[in-house]
């Protein structure tokens, strides 16, 4: 992993707000809808239904409206595995600031395609997040770009704390949110906004895929360089993490449950939200559906719902998908 090169702090109660704000502003409440699952019905927030098909238009929203306001001529870059890209060039394309975003080479191609449709500098490199992020920094630093990372910024996690305050306005009989993690930007802003909502009686359980897993190692002792990363249909929670992150600090002291899925959870996951449900989710979101299909979670009595966080899977990957369920 990249090691972190800037001091981050966790966003405070003005910050918050001013996310609120701006969310507000530009995006329209995704509804939380109850599906059933195996026979068991589980509450989904549906940011698969965001513009840019995934929550991370909200974090765009409110780190690229702080940098406007601290200075009107700012030009930012990221680097993304595909969404939190998508999410800074619409909200650059909203907000009136120049924008690079760079993404892996083998980012999905999906993704990509629906970048290219933007008004940024879109630059593909390397083999994966990592050497994305690493390039996206040393531009940063050469051009005097104001870096934005999809989940180490205090404006960006600011804005995925909305996620929460929509859905337990929505669902406020919830009991158990699980969330999909990657380098945890959602999942830190969600226990901010479950502490500013005063709603600790609802727990939250953080999941990744089990092929790659960098926070439920790190919490466990591990380095960040030293957690191998596998390919994984969910790749927008692959390779995510930095050391000595904001985030990191936030799910610790939280003390929230990590779990790992297995990657043919994930795959089947996928497919069976399609068939039963009649919804699309990219591997990500699938990652908590799957936790929670396979009792993963451990809780069997509890009102339990999770963040649909995207819908940006390729067609080619969903048909493949779908016809191997259909085969079993």
């Amino acid at each position: 992993m990249t090691t972190m090169l800037r001091v981050v702090l966790a966003p405070n109660d003005s910050q918050l707000e001013a996310a609120r704000r701006v969310v507000a502003d530009y995006l329209v409440p995704t509804p939380t809808v109850r599906l059933n699952v195996r026979g068991r019905p589980v509450w989904a927030k549906l940011e698969s239904l965001q513009v840019t098909g995934a929550f991370k238009i909200r974090g765009a929203l409110a780190a690229l409206s702080a940098v406007r306001e601290a200075d009107e001529t700012s030009a930012v870059i990221t680097s993304s595995a595909g969404n939190h890209g998508l999410g800074i060039a619409h909200a650059a394309q909203l907000l009136g600031v120049r924008a690079t975003v760079v993404v892996p080479a083998n980012a999905s191609a999906a993704k990509v395609a629906k970048l290219k449709k933007y008004d940024v500098e879109l630059i593909e490199v390397g083999s994966s997040y990592d050497d994305a992020q690493a390039h996206a920094l040393e531009l940063a630093s050469r051009r005097s770009l104001h870096y934005v990372s999809p989940f180490n910024d205090t404006n960006v996690i600011a804005g995925q704390a909305t996620v929460f305050d929509e859905m337990i306005h929505q669902a406020p009989e919830l009991e158990h949110l699980v969330v999909s993690v990657g380098g945890g930007g959602l999942l830190s802003g969600t226990l901010l906004a479950r502490a500013a909502a005063g709603r600790l009686d609802v727990t939250v359980t953080g999941v990744q895929p089990e092929e790659s897993s960098a926070l439920y190692h790190v919490l466990r002792g591990a380095k960040m360089s030293d957690v191998v990363h596998r390919p994984t249909i969910a790749d927008g929670l692959a390779g995510g993490g930095d050391e000595g992150a904001i985030t990191n600090e936030l799910i610790e002291r939280a003390g929230v449950r990590l779990l790992v899925v297995p990657e043919i959870a994930i795959r089947g996951a996928v497919a069976e939200i399609a068939e039963v449900n009649g919804l699309v989710m990219e591997g990500s979101a699938a990652t908590s559906y799957a936790a929670i299909a396979h009792d993963l979670i451990n809780d069997q009595n509890s009102r339990v719902g999770f963040i649909a966080s995207g819908r940006n899977i390729s067609r080619d990957l969903l048909i493949e998908l779908l016809t191997q369920r259909a085969s079993h």
